[in-house]
């Protein structure tokens, strides 16, 4: 096996890590417990409306004209220079045609681009498929690691998912940033993102624990693992979110709170590839051999 200049050791520091990960999720859960999320129409149900204006037009002139209707707390977001997406409580047909018509007659004129109704029992129904998808993916990774790798490695991996998570779920509560259907397609392409790095890991783990020599430790065969792996980590998340950060900037409001999640969910899902599924799987391994005393070291 390889041996390579390391700056500091990842096991021998993971109570560090631990804590780290603590304190960022800790705030979230508090928040989630006490304030919950902010859903979209796409879970609570409600109206959406996409219009587009003659002439600029601010958001508080669209409030005042909504505040006729008792619509004054509904969210108004600004797509373009003069187009705004405006959500609201579900609104029937007659309520949605005299919205556009006050629009239109206050405010210079508009054009509805596009008009959606969801009711709270499809927003209800996305979120148990969604529910049953991240069940049904955990579940398979664990049988593929498994038979890939060996079923702790697999336990460790699924911790370390629900780590990544519980961190974009608290984040976006704190702030009660907006949820929608496209932040569920967010959360499954972090998962797939931070289980592939997870796996490259525990594959260059098992290939040096194959070539390793007599005496060295199984810390020592993880932390020079997760050495070798580090660059090619630190570029591929560097890479993706420099895409990500230019669609945050100039992809326009439609698509901020998914590439949002996505770019803490894939910053969170690299830095727990290494500091949070390799030390569990250790913690997990050295269990083991405390189980059984007799046995020799992994």
């Amino acid at each position: 096996m390889l041996r390579e200049r390391m700056p500091f050791h990842f096991i021998k520091l993971r109570k560090i890590w631990y804590v780290i990960s603590l304190l960022i999720i800790l705030p979230g859960l508090i928040s989630l417990f006490s304030q919950g999320l902010n859903k979209g129409i796409d879970f609570s149900g409600g109206s959406l409306l996409d219009v587009k204006f003659n002439q600029a037009t601010s958001v508080e002139q669209i409030r005042d004209v909504l505040q006729g209707f008792d619509l004054a707390g509904a969210s108004i977001q600004s797509s373009s220079e003069t187009g705004f997406i405006i959500k609201t409580r579900e609104l029937s047909e007659e309520e949605n045609k005299s919205v556009v018509t006050a629009l239109d007659s206050k405010l210079g004129g508009v054009t509805l681009q596009r008009s959606e109704r969801v009711g709270p029992v499809i927003g209800q129904e996305l979120i148990n498929k969604a529910i049953y998808a991240l069940l049904a993916a955990a579940v398979m990774m664990i049988i593929y690691i498994t038979w890939r790798f060996e079923f702790k490695q697999g336990i460790a991996a699924i911790l370390a998912l629900l780590h990544d998570s519980l961190v974009v779920l608290g984040i976006f509560s704190i702030f009660q940033i907006e949820i929608d259907s496209a932040f569920i397609a967010a959360i499954l392409t972090i998962i797939g993102y931070s289980i592939n790095d997870t796996i490259i890991i525990f594959d260059r783990i098992r290939e040096n624990l194959l070539n390793k020599k007599k005496g060295v430790a199984l810390e020592d065969v993880i932390n020079t693992s997760l050495w070798q792996t580090m660059a090619r980590s630190i570029n591929t998340v560097l890479m993706v979110e420099i895409i990500l950060v230019a669609l945050l900037l100039l992809g326009g409001t439609t698509i901020q709170g998914m590439v949002l999640a996505l770019l803490v969910g894939i910053t969170v899902g690299a830095y727990s590839s290494v500091c949070v599924a390799s030390p569990l799987w250790f913690e997990l391994k050295k269990s083991e051999r405390r189980a059984k005393p007799g046995t020799a070291r992994a």
